[in-house]
């Protein structure tokens, strides 16, 4: 059992044989790993974020809170390719709503800081996509964020916890409890390319107000509303 894009390849690289159940892939087919959600063929199954469906909202999200939004900066780990995918969602919803995007390579933590400098006065706000690296350093990304005073938005409730200004994406917690379904059904039996990857049915909006505070930003009401968690 495994979870990201780049561990589930590892995985697969290692073995065609012993089953594999991932509990987070943001898009499975679109990297990949299974011939198709329904029949994933194959030793490899499990439970797809859809990643890339979830970048248009997340940037609407971000638009609705941050109205002045016009030059968006995308941080992404060009390494993964779940990130890459993911990067031209954000970047296809952008043009849509007339907004231009920069983009921050990186491909290891020493690349963090030198991208920030790439961008310092050029971004109204920062979109971060989904990925364990950045995950990893989501503090040193917070404090380079709030020291160019850039609002952000990612997919979970750790990198907002940890200072972020706000996420949204499914609720990690119930995709792995559904993970342990798989397994289960697999020692008793089933057959990983036999079981459909299924998607979230559970999804977090959560903001944090200190953030929104240190940036002067007002979190409008009915946005306010629609937040599972609020963080002060």
């Amino acid at each position: 059992m495994t979870h990201a894009t780049s561990n589930i390849i590892a995985a697969k690289r290692a073995t065609s044989t012993i089953p594999i159940v991932f509990a987070v892939a943001a898009d499975p087919v679109g990297t990949g790993l299974v011939a198709s959600l329904a029949r994933p063929g194959g030793n490899i199954t499990g439970l797809s974020i859809q990643a890339t469906d979830l970048a248009g909202k997340r940037l609407g999200l971000l638009h609705e809170l941050v109205p002045r939004l016009r030059r968006l900066a995308i941080l992404v780990n060009a390494a993964n390719p779940a990130g890459v995918l993911e990067r031209h969602e954000v970047e296809a919803a952008a043009r849509a709503l007339g907004i231009e995007t920069i983009v921050l390579e990186i491909r290891r933590a020493d690349d963090i800081a030198p991208a920030f400098d790439t961008v310092k006065g050029r971004a109204d706000a920062l979109y971060v996509c989904a990925d364990p690296l950045v995950n990893t350093n989501r503090v040193r990304i917070n404090t380079l964020a709030l020291g160019l005073r850039l609002p952000t938005m990612e997919d979970n409730k750790e990198f907002v916890v940890a200072s972020g200004l706000m996420s949204y994406g499914p609720n990690f917690p119930d995709l792995f409890s559904r993970a342990g379904d798989y397994v289960d059904k697999i020692l008793r039996g089933a057959k990983p390319m036999d079981l459909p990857v299924e998607q979230p049915t559970k999804f977090d909006l959560i903001i944090n107000l200190t953030t929104a505070k240190a940036l002067d930003l007002v979190v409008p009401p009915m946005l306010l509303a629609r937040a599972n968690e609020v963080i002060e």
